[in-house]
């Protein structure tokens, strides 16, 4: 989803070498990277890694698909249910109570030594990266509390202490909605997009929230294959298929 943005596509090392080529002389990838033990062993590394996403998803402008979601969004009732970290649906003008980030957010941080403050807005927050380097330089984000470090707000590989407290309460709604519909009997449509087989928290829910309907579309470039259950899988960017469904919605037979 985040790709039409222009944003880099992280599958894969070479995807990701190609957005970081700083990293490929490190022999490291996204998965590498993406752990809380970096914020331990080598704080610089891990906040040059998510510093510079953190300044590159701020900068980042919607493309034209979320515009089509945010009128569907506004005709029918829906919800967001993301593995993206980004916030780009917020920025699209999705209302955060809406939008179920499962893995968390970047733009919320949490103290490394759990010293018991609530999680934070990272508004304010600026980390500098050296990009030959990608390693953070300077002051670090710390704890409104107790100074000790600071980190994202996001479910990482390994994770053993991620905080769920602000994320929890949108993800138990986000499960008592599609109760509410299923006890109604209504009909389900669900619109996937980009979801990859790698993590497949997102594919596995849609299964799963499309099940009795059998509505499901699965827009994935690569990988658009319905394997459980029943739906369309189209091997398609997100934009431009977003594009055409909804000229297909709005002139049907055409």
């Amino acid at each position: 989803m985040g790709v039409d943005s222009g944003l880099p596509d992280f599958r894969g090392h070479e995807g990701f070498w190609r957005a970081y080529p700083a990293y490929r002389g490190l022999g490291l990838g996204f998965q590498d990277l993406a752990g809380p033990v970096h914020f331990v062993d080598d704080p610089p590394l891990a906040w040059g890694f998510y510093g510079h996403r953190m300044q590159l998803y701020r900068t980042t402008v919607p493309h034209s698909g979320f515009d089509v979601l945010l009128r569907w969004s506004r005709r029918w009732p829906a919800r967001v249910f993301t593995s993206n970290v980004d916030g780009q649906f917020q920025r699209a003008g999705f209302d955060a109570s809406d939008v179920a980030e499962v893995h968390g957010t970047i733009h919320h941080l949490q103290c490394l030594a759990e010293c018991g403050e609530p999680v934070w807005r990272a508004d304010d927050v600026e980390v500098d990266v050296d990009e030959t380097t990608m390693r953070a330089v300077g002051a670090l984000p710390s704890c409104p509390r107790c100074g000790s470090l600071a980190r994202p707000n996001i479910l990482m590989f390994g994770d053993l202490a991620w905080d769920d407290r602000e994320i929890g309460p949108r993800l138990q709604r986000h499960v008592a909605w599609l109760r509410e519909l299923r006890r109604d009997g209504a009909r389900l449509a669900v619109v996937e997009l980009g979801a990859g087989t790698a993590v497949p928290t997102v594919r596995r829910q849609s299964e799963l929230a499309a099940a009795s309907s059998g509505a499901l579309v699965r827009i994935n470039v690569r990988e658009p294959e319905v394997r459980h259950g029943h739906g369309v899988g189209l091997a398609a960017p997100a934009a431009a298929t977003l594009a055409a469904l909804d000229a297909a919605l709005e002139h049907p037979g055409t």
